[in-house]
């Protein structure tokens, strides 16, 4: 348990000096949010690790060993790509200091398990920052409390222009299925999740995949590379209580991003649209009751820390952070752990095996 007399002191795996997500997003929210701080940071060499400590003033280790050993780090945050994820969030486990990765968390379901496994009593933390989303707790309030009245069916139709687009040579691996960093990892795992967070958990679910642009530009180079992650996914499925979930979410869109979900219920509708992705960016709500037109609804101040912050692509992280601070100051279990990331990844795993099979398959509870 951290000093409640000092800030919680977290050490980034993956902070470059020239730039990444790590700096453009995970460094601005820890700078937004009381109590929590950077301390110290690992990198892949001793060159990247040296211009980094300079960067941003703190230590700088070479392996995240030697950052878990540093006894001002209170919180491991591993922001690097997926396939490096259980190499680097071991030893932090071993080392029994909480530890915050990134999603996916691992690059299939078996990786997952064994990390929890892991895991032990160690407190742990994934990145699906969108459920910190205020608007989308909000949303989960409002058909909880009936807003819609019971819950008849929930629509989803989602779109990237990843996933079929011009890829950086650095991007690549995102293509390889194998690698576990796909659109149905992560645009339509964090989709999911969010979705599940409102209307429920999918019980079962019948899916149909398909790779329509097998080939992708490499940038500008006029050149191509293969792509074999799914850039089509439609599934439906039950979610607990009844209703029918069914979502359709595209890759490689000429017309842009975009995002909307239609809840229909007894009593009403909502219909929440963005412009991006739902777990990053803004979103619209619009609802109707009783067979009145439909309005745009606006977000309860309650459910916004960080009011300044909104329609930044930090805006939904600074608000996990927060959980995550508490989560440790307190004790509670708010924010999202591996336990949570291995029921998304069972959720994904179910998908994939119903696409392969062509069969409805009932999600793994266990």
């Amino acid at each position: 348990m951290p000093d409640l007399r000092k800030p919680i002191g977290v050490g980034i795996v993956g902070l470059s000096a020239t730039g990444g997500w790590a700096a453009g997003a995970h460094l601005p929210a820890l700078r937004a949010v009381d109590g929590i701080e950077l301390r110290a940071l690992a990198a892949s060499s001793e060159a990247s690790a040296r211009a980094a400590g300079a960067a941003y003033g703190v230590p700088a280790y070479t392996s995240v060993e030697q950052l878990a050993d540093d006894e001002n780090v209170d919180l491991v945050v591993v922001a690097v790509k997926v396939p490096r994820h259980r190499e680097l969030v071991s030893p932090v486990l071993r080392a029994g200091v909480p530890v915050l990765s990134e999603w996916p968390l691992a690059v299939d379901l078996h990786e997952a398990e064994e990390m929890e496994r892991a895991a032990g009593k160690t407190r742990t933390f994934v990145g699906l920052q969108g459920r910190s989303s205020p608007a989308f707790r909000w949303l989960a309030d409002l058909v909880s409390e009936g807003f819609v009245g019971e819950t008849l069916s929930a629509t989803v139709v989602a779109s990237s222009t990843e996933w079929g687009t011009p890829v950086s040579q650095n991007m690549v691996y995102t293509l390889d299925r194998k690698l576990g960093a796909t659109m149905l990892t992560i645009a339509f795992g964090h989709a999911i999740d969010l979705v599940s967070m409102v209307v429920g958990e999918l019980q079962d679910v019948v899916a149909t995949t398909a790779t329509r642009r097998r080939q992708v530009p490499l940038g500008r180079t006029g050149q191509v590379v293969p792509m074999t992650a799914e850039d089509q996914i439609a599934i439906s499925g039950t979610v607990a209580g009844g209703a029918i979930l069914s979502v359709h979410h595209r890759g490689g869109a000429a017309s842009g991003a975009g995002f909307c979900l239609i809840i229909d219920g007894t009593e009403g509708r909502l219909e929440v649209t963005a412009e991006e992705f739902p777990h990053i960016g803004p979103v619209t709500v619009r609802g109707t009751r009783g067979g009145g037109r439909s309005t745009k609804l606006t977000l309860p101040s309650s459910y916004d820390d960080y009011p300044a912050l909104a329609g930044t692509v930090i805006h939904t992280l600074v608000h996990a952070y927060t959980a995550i601070r508490d989560d440790l100051v307190h004790g509670t279990a708010v924010a999202p752990d591996f336990a949570h990331a291995v029921k998304r990844h069972r959720l994904l795993d179910a998908i994939v095996r119903s696409a392969a099979t062509g069969r409805r398959v009932v999600v793994d509870r266990a």
